[in-house]
């Protein structure tokens, strides 16, 4: 199958099983066996990119409320930790000093302001994930692409090397230029494979949700970067396929509409299970 057939497919399924989910919520959220990646689920995770995560004061803090919003409590170790530069590719970041013990994550401060030493991942590690994002169009340009490839695999080596599980995230298409979505599919998923990372299927996840419901808007005015729905959507994407966490009827709305939520948290659910299913 083609990427092209191959994405038609996906987004199909996903539009069909958004029609048949179940109300059962409370159940489906705990119901690891079927969820995608749900065995080893990250707590410390590191989050490589540019401003598509920074948006909407940063997806990574998102991630983290909904998985308060979840009511897992036994999830209620997640910390993360964004590392973003703008307009960057992923041969910008020096994945390797970010694991200097006493570094990165070392500290962080909680709701009174009080200091808070972190505790290593396990051992030494400081995370146990990193999720790594390449420049919005860095994948698929004729000059740029040979730099992602190159990065992605250095990367996962030094992520590995570290006890540390590489993981992909699967930017979307620019608003104006749709055809992106397929093209940024097939090269994240090639990447994963040829370097056994996991892939977040975000990009699939707006093309699902712009077909479902075009008028709702998932970009700023610059055509490019997320709204706060389309943050939402993408950290449900997150939710969804690294912690195996179904984000339908999770408390946690973003200060979205309940119908807007609701709507998107099902998406992203779906579209990881297909993503899953399909590999």
């Amino acid at each position: 199958m083609n990427a092209q057939r191959f994405l038609l497919a996906l987004m199909g399924l996903v539009l069909l099983a958004g029609c048949a989910t179940t109300p059962d919520t409370a159940l489906s959220r705990r119901d690891a066996a079927t969820a995608p990646s749900a065995a080893t689920p990250p707590n410390a995770v590191l989050w490589v990119g540019n401003s598509f995560f920074y948006y909407n004061n940063s997806m990574h803090g998102h991630v983290g409320n909904l998985i308060s919003g979840s009511g897992l409590a036994d999830r209620t170790g997640y910390r993360g930790v964004s590392s973003t530069i703008s307009g960057s590719g992923l041969n910008w970041h020096d994945v390797e000093a970010h694991f200097k013990p006493g570094g990165v994550g070392s500290y962080s401060f909680d709701r009174n302001n009080n200091v808070v030493f972190n505790k290593a991942a396990a051992g030494d590690r400081p995370f146990d994930a990193v999720l790594m994002m390449d420049c919005s169009q860095c994948p698929i340009h004729p000059q740029l692409r040979p730099l992602f490839y190159d990065a992605v695999k250095k990367n996962s080596e030094i992520v590995r090397r570290y006890g540390a599980r590489p993981v992909l995230f699967m930017s979307w298409a620019y608003s104006d230029k749709p055809e992106m979505t397929e093209q940024l599919a097939t090269e994240y998923i090639a990447a994963g494979r040829a370097h056994n990372a996991q892939v977040v299927p975000a990009g699939l996840a707006f093309a699902a949700s712009i077909k479902a419901r075009p008028e709702l808007d998932l970009y700023v005015p610059d055509k490019r970067h997320p709204s706060l729905a389309g943050t939402y959507l993408a950290a449900c994407t997150v939710l969804a396929s690294l912690y195996g966490i179904n984000p339908e009827g999770n408390r946690y709305l973003a200060g979205l509409s309940p119908d807007t939520a609701k709507f998107l948290q099902g998406i992203a659910w779906q579209t990881a299970q297909a993503f899953a299913a399909s590999k």
